[in-house]
């Protein structure tokens, strides 16, 4: 997500859910957290030839639940769809590189803000494609569906002449972006610089211009978690207070980017 300051309004609905969860920090052990993943996301969550999930977001959540002293469970869920789900009670959290929004705060609570990443867009190399609406009109930009790169290229781009087009998921983004049907991506840049872009069907592609601050986009990446869900939201922000404080979220993102994407004061 793009590094922004926190609004006023985003700033307070956080601290007041913070609050809410250390009151409940001495409750009950958890033994088992669900944790929803979109496994099509290198490098914060994909799967191996042999089907095992790994990434950074994978390593993160045991990290955490090694150091509750409970059990990790993973859920593979396509994005769009996670929240409802959340709701739903397939599972009891949603660790998949999901940014915080006043948007989403709406319908569900978060833990604290983990990370930080930016927003831009990827095209073919030489392109001179950038992300503004005049500069993108008449083009297609692809985007994977119920992510906030969607929401602002619809309301920022879409009408002005840019075919925002939604996928299910970002392989699919990915892949018509290489066989031409897409003339750009709207994507977390950490994923793209760390995924796609190491791949050998990104070598003809880069990442286009600026990085792209919007309150639309929010300030930073936590856990989704159901409203009032305090004692498991306490739980996670002691964990990751730990983990933050012994060395281990220090070593997983070095293990993964080139750049710090930790919280920055």
């Amino acid at each position: 997500m793009a590094r922004s300051r926190f609004p006023l309004r985003l700033r307070q609905t956080l601290a007041i859910a913070l609050l809410a969860g250390l009151t409940f920090g001495a409750q009950a052990k958890i033994d088992q957290v669900r944790f929803a993943v979109d496994p099509t996301y290198p490098p914060f969550e994909s799967k191996t030839p042999k089907g095992e999930l790994v990434g950074f977001d994978i390593d993160l959540g045991n990290a955490l639940c090694a150091q509750m002293q409970a059990k990790c469970v993973w859920v593979e869920s396509q994005f769009d769809g996670m929240i409802p789900a959340l709701k739903a009670r397939k599972f009891d959290a949603i660790l998949s590189d999901m940014g915080i929004t006043e948007e989403r705060l709406k319908q569900i609570d978060f833990t604290v803000p983990l990370y930080d990443t930016h927003t831009q867009l990827i095209a073919r190399k030489g392109s001179g494609l950038r992300p503004t609406a005049a500069s993108l009109k008449g083009k297609i930009v692809g985007v994977e569906q119920g992510t906030v790169q969607e929401r602002y290229a619809r309301a920022k781009w879409q009408p002005a002449g840019v075919q925002v087009v939604p996928y299910g998921d970002q392989a699919q983004v990915e892949s018509d972006l290489v066989s031409g049907r897409l003339d750009a991506v709207f994507t977390d840049a950490a994923q793209a610089a760390n995924g796609f872009l190491k791949q050998p069907q990104g070598k003809n592609f880069e990442l286009a211009g600026p990085i792209v601050q919007d309150p639309i986009i929010g300030p930073g990446t936590a856990i989704g978690l159901r409203k009032g869900d305090a004692e498991l939201k306490a739980a996670l922000d002691n964990a990751f207070a730990e983990i933050k404080k012994n060395g281990t979220f220090d070593t997983l993102q070095k293990k993964y980017f080139a750049s710090d994407i930790s919280i920055q004061p």
